[in-house]
């Protein structure tokens, strides 16, 4: 992570202004004092508590995957709602990450998801106004961030693999995204956040931002998010699911494995993990 943020951090102080962040926010990641946690080979988590970024306090918890592990990628779902570590576990992951966006009464994704050659759910239209324009793609264990269309979505014809949707996609070779599509109150809004991006390099890292916690972490806009995801190093990035649903999980760490602090039972610790529908995890 040293690296990625010595190679970002140029480029985020010069850029920081012109997406509405200041270069004390770039410069408060980089100096953060980031407790490192390493129980996987290959792996690598981090956690940090800030005082003062992007106008607040702020937790942000990160799973860094090297490239040079032989660590793989894979989507798994339930429509019955399981725990992102519950779901992990039951998959013999060693991390993983909340999903994408979801119906919470019945369980099914409100995204397109495809495992193969069998579609098990659509991108709704509201979906695709309001934020909704990239996917996560797995491949024998490779992870890929894609653009996302209603007319890529109608000719998907790729049945090897799980694709799953969601967004907005924040960063894509190594630029930022424009959000001026999507709904300014998602985009606006301070939440928990939930993002997966790769590195110029090829690693793949798992942030989230807590919040809903006054005094703790206030949460994150899109472009506050994006420009974090671009200091930690991000070159193609997409958010997931956020809010109750933000969750960061690695096997063996404390607290049952996870990193963050999720909001779902309204308290600033580890024990409120919601139930979703899909998850992104590593093996």
């Amino acid at each position: 992570m040293k690296k990625i943020f010595s190679l970002a951090i140029a480029v985020a102080l010069f850029s920081a202004t012109a997406i509405a962040q200041t270069p004390a926010d770039s410069i408060a990641i980089v100096k953060a004092k980031w407790q490192k946690t390493k129980l996987e080979k290959g792996i690598v988590a981090r956690t940090a508590q800030f005082t003062d970024l992007y106008k607040g306090p702020q937790a942000v918890s990160i799973i860094e995957v090297s490239k040079k592990s032989a660590r793989k990628f894979n989507i798994a779902h339930d429509h019955k709602m399981v725990r992102t570590s519950e779901q992990a576990l039951a998959h013999n992951g060693v991390a993983a990450i909340n999903g994408s966006y979801y119906d919470m009464k019945h369980g099914n994704s409100v995204c397109f998801h495809k495992i193969d050659d069998t579609v098990l759910d659509w991108t709704g239209g509201g979906e695709r106004n309001t934020r909704v324009n990239g996917a996560v793609r797995t491949v024998d264990g490779k992870l890929e961030i894609l653009t996302w269309t209603y007319e890529i979505e109608q000719g998907y014809s790729q049945n090897k693999g799980t694709v799953l949707a969601s967004g907005p996609i924040m960063m894509k070779d190594g630029k930022m995204a424009d959000f001026s599509e999507c709904s300014d109150s998602f985009i606006e809004t301070k939440h928990p956040r939930s993002a997966i991006f790769t590195t110029k390099d090829g690693n793949v890292v798992m942030v989230t931002v807590d919040g809903r916690s006054k005094g703790n972490s206030i949460g994150v806009s899109i472009p506050e998010f994006a420009h974090l995801v671009r200091v930690l190093g991000g070159y193609d990035a997409i958010n997931l699911d956020g809010g109750g649903s933000t969750t960061l999980w690695l096997k063996g760490a404390d607290n049952n494995g996870i990193l963050n602090y999720p909001c779902d039972n309204r308290k600033f610790d580890h024990k409120g993990e919601r139930r979703v529908s899909n998850i992104i995890y590593v093996y």
